[in-house]
């Protein structure tokens, strides 16, 4: 069954719509909007098996109340922090910069 995806973070949105977003190629930004795309076609047997998205932990950081969080490759620029929650993936974070979702 394919995942589905949570963009409903207010810090995510914030992130989403910030205006370095704006600063980012327009193949940037299809490339964000694609991998959305991708991932909602996924099981996520896929995505951790996808070698392109690279779906890993952060071992310096936890969530709110500790669960493990993990970077995604969106495009070739910009990665995203999230967290598995059930069927969902659950974007907390946006990050043009990779050094950023780290910290």
């Amino acid at each position: 069954m394919p995942v589905r995806l949570d963009l409903n973070n207010l810090t995510f949105q914030e992130h989403w719509f910030a205006l370095e977003w704006f600063a980012l190629e327009k193949e940037e930004q299809l490339a964000v909007l694609h991998c959305c795309g991708k991932l909602a076609k996924m099981d996520w047997d896929a995505i951790y098996r996808d070698k392109g998205l690279r779906w890993e932990p952060i071992q310096s950081r936890t969530g709110r109340t500790g669960e493990r969080l993990y970077s995604i490759r969106m495009s070739g620029k910009v990665r995203a922090v999230g967290k598995r929650s059930g069927e969902f993936v659950e974007f907390l974070t946006l990050h043009a910069d990779h050094d950023s979702t780290y910290r």
